[in-house]
């Protein structure tokens, strides 16, 4: 099955040598986004500002792709400080409805930039 490489202007450009997402058949790989701002490819400052900007980040990549949030079933959360755990759960379900996607998170000791949190998503297509 060939590979197609998902790129879109809407979301920060790879930061190394890396795809924003590759689609095998009807499964798409969103690559880990930090929370940095498209246009600046600045990191945006605080953890809420963070986790909303991710968001938005996997969003238009999943655009890009021919999806949405909506189908998305696995993220991966990585944090910094795992203290932010229940702010990114009220953030995640201002983004998310039911069915929720599956999810792990994990604490890390840092993260490109200096970022507070990454996450990366698997997306399935109809």
């Amino acid at each position: 099955m060939p590979k197609q490489v998902i790129h879109t202007a809407q979301a920060p450009k790879a930061i190394g040598p890396y795809s924003q997402a590759v689609r095998c058949g009807a499964t798409v790989y969103l690559a880990g986004q930090i929370g940095l701002d498209p246009a600046s490819m600045e990191l945006v400052p605080g953890i809420d500002a963070q986790v909303r900007r991710v968001f938005e980040n996997l969003k238009a990549v999943a655009q890009a792709a021919g999806g949405d949030l909506r189908d998305v079933v696995k993220l991966t959360i990585y944090l910094t400080d795992l203290g932010n755990f229940s702010r990114v759960n009220e953030i995640m379900a201002t983004c998310f409805t039911a069915p929720y996607p599956a999810r792990a998170t994990v604490g890390v000791a840092s993260l490109p930039r200096g970022a507070l949190i990454e996450i990366d998503a698997i997306m399935h297509l109809e």
